[in-house]
């Protein structure tokens, strides 16, 4: 896979997309990441991709020019799956979204900034909008992070244990069961018998048991029972 992002602040990505499994799928090149810098496609002497908004609105807008440029010329290198604009009235980034995207080829995501694009780029150039959360951030930096992150992981070959991220809240529409490990006993708290009993079927049955009480009391949204 590759994951093409286009941003004004390429070095605010440079500590995220490098440690952990991120750093370990890009050296495996189990996924390219190339990140672009809009203001290398901008024409002003100042290198500028933003102006006032037409309705006079205040901050300012990022213009359509550079946006297309950038767009423009990955698109003539290779042919997209999505191209996906991080912004905060998006639909709502969640597993179901990471599931779909980890399974294509080639992902060009652009960072919004300041009062967001003109809207042209989201009419034409756009193809999926997508926010982290109903809050407003400076910039689409971190979203797309969080997006990468999120697909990565689930490529194969990016965790050393595949079945890892199978087993991750809300793959199967419940939060993941409570995890132990060593000791079994720390200043009398101890971990669940049944965890110790070797027994498969039972623990298979309190992980179970243990995911629907544990979406029931945090997220019962997600069970259909929202008050």
């Amino acid at each position: 896979m590759r994951i093409d992002i286009i941003t004004l602040l390429p070095k605010l990505l440079d500590s995220p997309l490098s440690h952990s499994i991120i750093k370990r799928a890009r050296e495996a090149e189990v996924v390219e990441i190339v990140v672009h810098d809009l203001r290398d496609y901008s024409t002003d002497k100042h290198r500028n991709v933003d102006d006032y908004a037409f309705s006079g609105e205040a901050g300012m807008v990022m213009q359509i020019e550079p946006i297309d440029r950038a767009i423009s010329r990955l698109k003539s290198e290779r042919i997209y799956d999505e191209i996906i604009y991080t912004s905060p009235d998006g639909e709502n980034f969640n597993q179901k979204i990471a599931n779909e995207l980890s399974t294509k080829q080639n992902i060009i995501i652009l960072c919004g900034h300041y009062k967001g694009v003109d809207q042209r780029v989201r009419d034409h150039l756009i193809s999926r909008e997508i926010s982290i959360g109903d809050y407003v951030l400076t910039g689409g930096e971190l979203a797309a992070a969080v997006i990468t992150d999120a697909l990565t992981r689930l490529l194969p070959g990016a965790m050393s244990d595949e079945s890892s991220a199978l087993s991750d809240s809300f793959q199967d529409g419940l939060l993941s069961p409570e995890v132990y490990t060593r000791p079994a006993e720390y200043k009398g708290w101890k971990v669940p018998d049944v965890l110790l009993s070797g027994n498969t079927k039972k623990i298979e049955e309190w992980k179970l048991k243990n995911s629907l009480d544990r979406t029931k009391r945090l997220r019962p949204d997600m069970l259909g029972e929202e008050d």
